[in-house]
């Protein structure tokens, strides 16, 4: 045997001259020639395939395509598979289980003979997920995002995943569109495997990966079902064993500067409000500092330069057609707003990865001098009502509602909403604000998409599309519409937001970054000495307990409180 150019981590499993060796390789390298393990790095292929996840559905071919690069440079490549998250089936919400796919694939990948991985992930929780995972390893890894489905069409018109099932939904609640109309275009908006075709959570989050530099140039926007995702998944497969032979880490790519040009690419994407949650937790894995308040500091002035639904018009394929994220990053780089020497995966920096990427297509990524919204970004806000923090997307937001004063109608709970929405002797107009409670992390529990909630019948049918909406809840990210989020402490931890009432008065000003209630803080205090804290809204035991007990606040990302922290990839004690 020839000496490896560097010792690889599997070789504590396959390098032995002993029964253990023998167990490892015989067992593992069934169908495999003699001596395979030789000098070979060990390739993980972190697998989120499911049935049940269609975004992810593609991912089996997709995986076979990583391997043949893993092959082709040399390496071993061993797919395994953990636990899937889509976002569209799964209840209470995906991202109760965020936390709990992220420790499946830390303690998979810790526990196998791995010199590295590639993480296949789509839908919006899976993406998040993996890195969490992969980053409290600390092993070279790669991310190969699954891509967007093709755009929807109904009727000659583009429709986006997500964006437009709000808006027909809406239409069907004020008299607008009929049911037969609203079924018939099921079908018409879903036409292929891959994520949402809109700058959801799932596209943003994957923006985000290519932003930070954990995947090669231009995989954020490939359409899941093009040969050009499955040619990526090939490169990929090559580069990891790259990535090894060098020893290119995720804590050499994930620094401080990473995630300052991922706030501000989310900012000119006009992206999710949910990327403020995964970033903030994916940065505590690494022990990277990042804050809350930094969304704000260094988004609050990037332009909103892309036009893709729910802030725009266009969808993702429009967007990669137009030239995808490097040419928004060579936009954002050539008006000082990206730190260029971050290194990335593929061993250049972010500028040389983007620094001559073409855009195709102006009327999809504008100049920054012609943006979809002059400031961008994710506006933090404050004030007796959060005093932690609460997020808005000023990009999704109606402009008119941005400085707002209106009496409170408070759900105490999405089941309490959905009983009295749509009640007539509702006492509510469009200037009121809808409050609603119970739904943050610990609350409903998993903090569930349901902050944009839908605006009462009676107020649709006169026209109004939009209301001011506060909640603990958090937002699709095909989402849209003036909805404060992300309130903390969160009303079940006993933040401001359990004691408001009906009929308070509440203000919002966004350019002041303002969230107020009006009333006094002796009243606020005499509330809070009758508040009594509820009962968790899940039987408590298993999962759901570990997770009540233990997840942070949205401000801190919602990770569990012992998840946070990088606790590195070796094995304690041997197998046998």
């Amino acid at each position: 045997m020839h000496e490896p150019k560097r010792k690889y981590r599997s070789a504590a499993w396959f390098a032995k001259p002993n029964k253990d060796g023998f167990i490892h390789r015989s067992w593992v390298g069934r169908g495999l020639p003699e001596g395979i393990f030789n000098d070979r790095p060990i390739i993980g292929i972190c697998n989120t395939w499911s049935e049940l996840t269609p975004c992810n559905g593609h991912f089996r071919e997709l995986a076979e395509h990583v391997k043949r690069g893993v092959w082709e440079m040399g390496g071993v490549p061993f797919e395994f598979p953990v636990m899937s998250l889509g976002e569209t089936s799964v209840r209470p919400t995906a991202m109760l289980f965020r936390n709990l796919a992220s420790m499946d694939v830390e303690e998979s990948i810790r526990a196998n003979p791995l010199d590295g991985v590639v993480l296949l992930c789509g839908c919006d929780k899976t993406v998040p997920s993996l890195i969490m995972g992969a980053a409290s390893c600390d092993l070279p890894a790669l991310v190969v995002p699954g891509g967007p489905m093709l755009n929807g069409n109904f009727r000659g018109a583009g429709i986006g995943s997500g964006t437009d099932v709000w808006r027909f939904s809406e239409d069907v609640r004020a008299g607008a569109m009929s049911v037969r109309d609203f079924m018939r275009a099921e079908s018409c908006m879903s036409r292929s495997w891959g994520t949402c075709n809109v700058m959801g959570t799932a596209s943003t989050m994957a923006s985000m990966s290519e932003a930070l530099g954990l995947t090669l140039p231009e995989s954020a926007a490939i359409p899941a079902v093009d040969s050009r995702r499955y040619a990526h998944g090939h490169l990929a497969g090559r580069r990891i064993v790259e990535m090894v032979e060098e020893d290119i880490r995720l804590s050499h790519i994930l620094k401080r500067e990473s995630f300052v040009n991922a706030i501000r690419v989310n900012g000119a994407l006009g992206g999710s409000t949910n990327a403020v949650l995964h970033l903030l937790a994916i940065a505590g894995r690494v022990g990277v500092p990042l804050t809350l308040q930094d969304w704000d500091d260094l988004g609050r002035n990037v332009p909103t330069i892309v036009d893709l639904m729910p802030s725009g018009r266009y969808m993702m394929e429009d967007f990669y057609y137009a030239g995808g994220l490097p040419a928004v990053i060579r936009t954002l780089g050539e008006n000082d707003l990206i730190v260029r020497d971050v290194s990335t995966v593929n061993g250049k920096t972010i500028w040389e990865n983007c620094r001559d990427a073409p855009n195709y297509n102006p009327d999809v990524i504008h100049p920054i001098d012609k943006p979809l919204a002059a400031h961008g970004g994710i506006a933090v806000l404050r004030g007796n009502l959060a005093p932690n923090g609460a997020v808005l997307k000023p990009s999704a937001a109606s402009p008119h509602l941005m400085r707002h004063r209106g009496r409170a109608v408070v759900f105490e709970s999405i089941e309490h909403y959905n009983a009295r929405i749509s009640d007539p002797a509702l006492d509510v107009d469009k200037d009121c604000v809808l409050v609603l409670k119970g739904c943050g992390p610990k609350g409903y529990p998993g903090m569930a998409e349901v902050g944009n909630m839908g605006l009462p019948p009676k107020v649709l049918q006169s026209g109004v599309t939009d209301m001011v909406r506060i909640s603990d809840a958090r937002m699709s990210g095909t989402a849209y519409g003036t909805a404060v989020l992300h309130v903390a402490p969160e009303a079940a931890a006993g933040g401001p937001l359990a004691l408001v009432k009906d009929g308070d008065m509440i203000e919002l000003d966004v350019e002041k970054r303002r969230l107020q209630i009006d009333v006094s803080d002796a009243e606020l205090a005499a509330r809070r000495a009758a508040w009594r804290m509820p009962e968790p809204n899940l039987p408590p035991g298993g999962w759901a307990r570990l997770y009540i007990e233990h997840v942070q606040q949205a401000d801190q990302g919602a990770d569990l409180d012992f998840l946070v922290g990088c606790r590195g990839h070796e094995v304690a004690r041997e197998s046998h």
